[in-house]
């Protein structure tokens, strides 16, 4: 049996730059690589094909991932369960697993639903709706080492970041 420890903290927010700014002014979390209007190679959403418009900003507070997430449409997501537009809060947590398909089967066995779905950037991830056990959706992704690379350069980011410096990065 394998554990795997929660590496991201999610919130969905009406505004990438504002939140950023107030993350890097008041934890100096940061600096932030924005991801915007992301898309898939592969989607599902509760049985369908429908993908929103989401982007996405990712940094680091500490050994902490925070992601920040935007949806720019009204179409169902994972996003739409939990906030109306207007609305914003936390939306889950990460885990980083090696054994993806077993870590699914894991969280279906335990009775799970599999919100959503997709491959994208050469990754497996998945939302199960667990907001009967933590107020929010639990995200699996994959680790192959290309992403995990990508990571360990955002932490190095962190690592340099100071008080004042650009909090936002664009890819």
């Amino acid at each position: 049996m394998s554990t795997y420890p929660i590496f991201q903290y999610a919130y969905y927010v009406n505004d990438l730059e504002e939140s950023i700014n107030k993350w890097a002014k008041l934890y100096y979390a940061g600096p932030f690589v924005m991801v915007p209007h992301h898309k898939t190679d592969k989607f599902h959403y509760r049985g369908t094909d429908t993908e929103a418009d989401v982007s996405y900003a990712f940094g680091y507070l500490g050994d902490m991932m925070i992601q920040f997430i935007q949806q720019h449409d009204d179409k169902p997501s994972i996003y739409r369960d939990m906030y109306k537009a207007g609305e914003e809060g936390y939306h889950h947590l990460g885990l980083l697993v090696h054994d993806f398909e077993a870590e699914y089967k894991r969280l279906q066995d335990a009775g799970f639903v599999d919100a959503c779905r997709l491959y994208a950037d050469e990754v497996d991830a998945c939302y199960f709706d667990t907001r009967s056990l933590n107020g929010g959706f639990t995200e699996l992704h994959g680790d192959p080492k290309n992403i995990l690379g990508i990571f360990a350069q955002w932490k190095r980011a962190h690592e340099l970041f100071r008080p004042g410096d650009n909090p936002i990065l664009v890819l």
